[in-house]
């Protein structure tokens, strides 16, 4: 049996649809709102939800946004887009990356996770089981004592190194995916360490087919990116539309190398939209429907004149491959 769970009802993997793989749709981190970088506060609920029907329009149907607990998630206000837009939207439980976790702890959270200053000092307080205990809860009963529900379970990170305290929050990840069995999502920083994640998630004994690796394009490297692909997992190219990291026709010949070597079953494309200047209705960004218009009639016309089936390929990365990647399968 398997179904995919949005936040507030599962469905079946056949009701999903077209899909953007990680994104970010209401968010206010503490640590960069502690910074002062008002870029990167997705704020204004009302404004995501105008770029989130912007994707609606063009044929858009779900989204998985990929914000977890320590990256100051607004589950209401997502829930609110999801109905009043009917986007599909996936929550995330799970963890972010290290740096981040020297953030406040928000106030709000202090009934759910303890008195703690900071996510730092929460996480090294907490052991393996206990962090475990949290992300279960967070998929079985609900999001920061919401009764909207995660689809999916999430750690991360930091560039080339991994962490005492990101490993911990792996392997609660890991732990609580055999428990609910729902699917793995990891943030790798500039596309690093995924392999040594993946090792670290065969000592837990996970299958590697639930696992979703983010930022793959970051790290523009075709043999890379074979290893990975031939562990089963999927590989999400998840930074379209960022130039400043590479241009297009860098992560469309990624996408195609991956292609011709077998491996279309295990490709996720998105944005990661998380910046009011990536955002049309934020800061006049390229916004949610960037993808969806401008780059999927690219990718069409591209991978046609390299001898493939454009369109067919972009079912299978937007719908057929999300289906397969974000079900719970017990």
């Amino acid at each position: 049996m398997s179904f995919i769970r949005t936040l507030d009802a599962d469905i079946s993997t056949e009701q999903l649809g077209f899909t953007y793989s990680h994104e970010h749709i209401v968010c206010r981190p503490a640590y960069w709102a502690e910074r002062g970088a008002d870029d990167l506060l997705l704020d204004d609920p009302e404004k995501s939800k105008l770029d989130v029907l912007d994707f609606k329009h063009h044929g858009g149907q779900a989204i998985v946004d990929a914000t977890a607990i320590d990256y100051g998630r607004d589950v209401p206000a997502v829930h609110q887009i999801m109905q009043e837009t009917g986007i599909r939207i996936i929550g995330t439980a799970g963890f972010n990356k290290s740096f981040l976790w020297d953030a406040a702890v928000k106030e709000e959270l202090k009934p759910i996770i303890g008195d703690y200053k900071t996510y730092y000092e929460w996480i090294e307080a907490k052991s393996i089981n206990e962090l475990t205990d949290f992300v279960i809860r967070e998929v079985e009963e609900g999001l920061e004592g919401t009764p909207y529900k995660a689809g999916q379970v999430k750690f991360g990170t930091g560039y080339n190194r991994i962490s005492p305290l990101e490993e911990k929050t792996l392997r609660a990840v890991a732990r609580a995916h055999h428990e609910t069995k729902a699917p793995i999502h990891s943030h790798t920083e500039a596309g690093t360490m995924a392999i040594e994640q993946i090792e670290l998630l065969k000592s837990e004994n996970i299958d590697l087919s639930f696992l979703s690796l983010g930022h793959m394009d970051r790290n523009p490297d075709p043999y890379y990116h074979e290893q990975i692909a031939k562990t089963g997992a999927f590989l999400s190219f998840d930074g379209i539309a960022k130039i400043k990291y590479a241009p297009e026709s860098t992560r469309i010949a990624l996408i195609l190398d991956l292609v011709r070597k077998g491996y279309e079953d295990q490709i996720l494309i998105s944005g990661d939209t998380a910046r009011k200047t990536y955002y049309k209705h934020y800061d006049y960004g390229l916004g949610l429907e960037y993808i969806i218009a401008k780059w999927v009639p690219r990718f069409v016309d591209e991978a046609d004149k390299e001898g493939f089936d454009g369109q067919k390929l972009v079912e299978k990365f937007f719908v057929t491959n999300p289906a397969n990647c974000f079900a719970f399968k017990k």
